[in-house]
């Protein structure tokens, strides 16, 4: 199976000088934790839910005067749209991140891929090695599941 077969097409990107606010306003009406920025045609960057809380919000910095590249996560992973399933989850596993853009070998944005994504992927083992790498502290086994 496809990274295309279960990401989410048609995702919302925002420019790196959209204010948090704004960024913020989007993630809630599009119901999403995650947004591509992207300069120009190049992604350039993610901005999460946890970025804008973290290195803005606890540091004082005023949302509405802080703009998307000053707290993105820069130097993006992403993933092919032809790529295997598997190749995604263990991306994701390794370098412990819950979702990846999907482009096409144009490197253009066509959607994005999650842990939810891989979820409903028929190759369950996928979906829970991604789900214990990305649980995991550095260094630190995942805790023990219990069935």
């Amino acid at each position: 199976m496809h990274v295309k077969d279960v990401m989410t097409p048609n995702v919302e990107r925002i420019p790196p000088d959209t204010s948090l606010s704004e960024a913020a306003r989007i993630m809630k009406e599009c119901q999403v934790g995650a947004l591509p920025v992207y300069e120009g045609d190049k992604l350039v960057g993610m901005l999460t839910d946890r970025d804008i809380v973290v290195r803005a919000l606890a540091e004082d910095r005023d949302p509405a005067n802080c703009r998307a590249r000053d707290v993105m996560t820069a130097g993006v992973l992403y993933c092919y749209d032809d790529e295997d399933v598997g190749a995604a989850g263990r991306s994701m596993r390794e370098k412990q991140v819950r979702r990846l853009p999907v482009v096409n070998r144009e490197k253009r944005l066509v959607g994005i891929v999650s842990l939810g994504d891989l979820a409903v992927t028929t190759n369950e083992k996928v979906a829970g090695t991604a789900l214990r790498g990305v649980s995991e502290e550095r260094g630190q086994p995942a805790p023990a599941r219990s069935h």
